[in-house]
């Protein structure tokens, strides 16, 4: 059993929020592997499926960010799923928007919903799926920018960008992230080129 959790805040208000491209990447796997509808448990939304031969519980915290561990720690205990059998989607400022870069384990970068994860499952050893959206430039515009929608410019990529992780996603189980990410990026500079 595999646990794909992605990071947002729960609401309309936030849906199309720079923070909440985990809850998008979700989204994608759901639809593209055809899970049945998210139901509330554990503090979030989960749907259990199948991706290839893995059975997957996909999550969404419905806690808020800052707070996203308890419900991840709880789906992790409850189905008995190890940090090396968990992905976390999220945004990462660090990045340039569009970019990808996965990571098993190290710091949290002062990404609070790591931080919480980080805190409830007892341990930094999970795996990350960072997604860049860019820096605003200046700190004290961080937390505006991360909690403001994207653009219909932005929303350009970050669709395409959301399907493809959701195509390439059975990649990740095979521990070969180079070939995850090599394969997203081949794949969408075809559709854009």
């Amino acid at each position: 059993m595999w646990l794909l959790a992605g990071l947002g805040n729960p609401g309309e208000k936030y849906l199309r929020n720079r923070h909440n491209v985990g809850f998008m990447v979700i989204d994608a796997i759901a639809d593209h592997f055809e899970f049945p509808s998210f139901r509330a448990r554990f503090q979030g939304q989960i749907a259990e499926g199948k991706i290839g031969s893995h059975k997957v519980v996909l999550l969404k915290p419905q806690t808020y960010m800052n707070d996203s561990g308890q419900s991840i720690g709880k789906v992790a205990a409850f189905y008995k799923i190890p940090p090396s059998q968990i992905f976390i989607f999220h945004d990462e400022l660090d990045l340039e928007p569009g970019k990808l870069r996965v990571k098993t384990g190290g710091g949290n970068a002062g990404h609070n919903g790591l931080k919480s994860a980080q805190a409830h499952l007892g341990t930094a050893d999970f795996n990350r799926v960072r997604i860049g959206i860019g820096h605003p430039g200046q700190r004290d515009r961080v937390s505006p920018y991360v909690l403001s929608d994207f653009s219909k410019m932005e929303m350009t990529w970050v669709e395409p960008l959301c399907a493809e992780i959701a195509a390439q996603g059975e990649k990740l189980f095979a521990e070969k992230p180079d070939v995850f990410l090599s394969d997203i990026a081949v794949k969408l500079s075809k559709s854009s080129g």
